[in-house]
Order: structure tokens, then sequence, then C-alpha cells
């Protein structure tokens, strides 16, 4: 059974950098984008799985709003050294 995840922006704000591309994999907590908030801290989006990018709703220099989904993830069935 595949899962999806949404990877949303926890802040109104600006894509500044894009770390994954669309199919790839990301480990729990790997910082997947950094986000200039509105006003003008960095914050580095991430999420608590692993799986593959099945796609990226976002570019750098996007604005975005609090709750926005900036990708989805396909979750892995794989354990990991924190299940």
């Amino acid at each position: 059974m595949n899962t999806y995840r949404t990877v949303v922006s926890v802040c109104n704000g600006t894509i500044d950098e894009i770390y994954v591309n669309e199919g790839a994999y990301v480990h729990e907590w790997e910082p997947l984008f950094l986000l200039k908030t509105n006003e003008g801290v960095l914050r580095k989006i991430e999420i608590g799985v692993g799986g593959n990018i099945s796609s990226l709703n976002v570019k750098p220099g996007d604005k975005v709003i609090h709750d926005m989904t900036l990708a989805i993830l396909k979750e892995d069935d794989f354990p990991s050294g924190c299940d």
C-alpha cells in the first residue's frame, strides 16, 4: 500500500533554495527546502519520514503561504533506526 505525505510550508515567505529533485529519495529529517520568511529569517523545511519525492510544486523565488503544499512524498515501507 502506498502512503503519500505532503510537505508543507511552516510560514509565509519565499522559497530560497530547493535541496531535492522530483524522484529523489530523501531520508527522515533531511532538509528539503530553505524558506526565507517575510521577516527575513531562513527556515529549513524537513519531514519526519523517508521516501521518494513524487512531485515538486514550487521553484526558487516562489512566494508561499503557511500550510501551502511544497511537495508530495511517497513514503517508503522500510523501517529506519528511528522506527
